[in-house]
C-alpha cells in the first residue's frame, strides 16, 4: 500500500520536481565528480530511483552501460525526453525487479535509501546484486538528524501530501544498516551544507577493484 502511494506521489510531482533548479549547483557538480572518480569505463552501472534522469545522463558516457530505474512512469518519461537520454538505458521498475537484471559492477541510490518500505531487505538485495568487487554509491537522508521541530513539519506536510513517506534514519544508523548487509564503507563525505545527507561509498568484499 506504502509503495503505490509514494508512486502517487511522485507521479504527481515530476513536473515541478523537473522544473525546480538545482539549489547547490557546486556541490551537485562536486558529487558528480565524486562518484564518476570511482566508476571505470567498462563497468555496467545501474542507478535506482533515478528520478528525472539528470545525474544518469551526466555519468553514463564515464561507463560501458547506465540502466537509469524508477518506479515513477511519470519521472522516467520526462528523463527520456531530456538531451542526452539517448545514452542511458531508463526503465520504469521499481528497485526488487530493477535487481534482477544484474549482477552490476556499481549501484547508485541517490536520495532514495531513506524513501524505501524496507531498507535492510533492499541492501542485502543490492549486495547480492553486485559482482564481488561491486560499489553502492549512495546519498541519503537522515532526518533523525534534523531538529526536532523539523521533523514535526514533514509530518505535518505528508499529511497533505506535500512530503513523502521516508523512514527517520540517523547517520549512525546508516552506517550499521549497510555494515550488516555486508558492505565495508570507504568513504563519507557532505556536498552541500547538510550534514543530514550523507555521500557514501560502500565496497562488497572482494578483490579486484582499487578504490581511491
Amino acid at each position: 500500500m506504502t509503495r503505490h502511494k509514494n508512486r502517487r506521489f511522485w507521479d504527481r510531482i515530476a513536473q515541478r520536481y523537473a522544473a525546480r533548479p538545482l539549489k547547490d549547483v557546486p556541490a551537485y557538480d562536486a558529487m558528480l565528480a565524486a562518484t564518476a572518480a570511482h566508476l571505470r569505463t567498462t563497468d555496467r552501472v545501474l542507478e535506482l530511483g533515478c528520478g528525472t534522469g539528470g545525474t544518469a545522463i551526466h555519468l553514463a558516457p564515464k561507463v560501458a552501460q547506465w540502466v537509469a530505474t524508477d518506479f515513477s512512469g511519470e519521472m522516467v518519461r520526462i528523463a527520456q525526453s531530456k538531451p542526452g537520454a539517448e545514452g542511458v538505458s531508463f526503465k520504469i521498475a521499481d528497485a526488487r525487479h530493477a535487481l534482477e537484471d544484474g549482477p552490476f559492477d556499481a549501484i547508485c541510490a541517490f536520495n532514495l535509501l531513506h524513501l524505501v518500505d524496507d531498507m535492510p531487505e533492499l541492501l542485502a538485495r543490492i549486495h547480492a546484486s553486485l559482482q564481488p568487487h561491486g560499489l553502492l554509491i549512495c546519498k541519503t537522508w537522515c532526518f533523525a538528524d534534523v531538529k526536532l521541530w523539523l521533523r514535526a513539519l514533514f509530518a505535518v506536510l505528508r499529511v497533505f501530501g506535500v512530503f513523502p513517506v521516508a523512514t527517520m534514519l540517523s547517520v549512525a544508523q546508516l552506517r550499521q544498516a549497510l555494515e550488516d548487509a555486508g558492505f565495508e564503507i570507504v568513504e563519507q563525505r557532505i556536498f552541500g551544507a547538510y550534514a543530514q545527507n550523507p555521500y557514501i561509498v560502500a565496497r562488497k568484499a572482494g578483490c579486484g577493484r582499487d578504490v581511491p
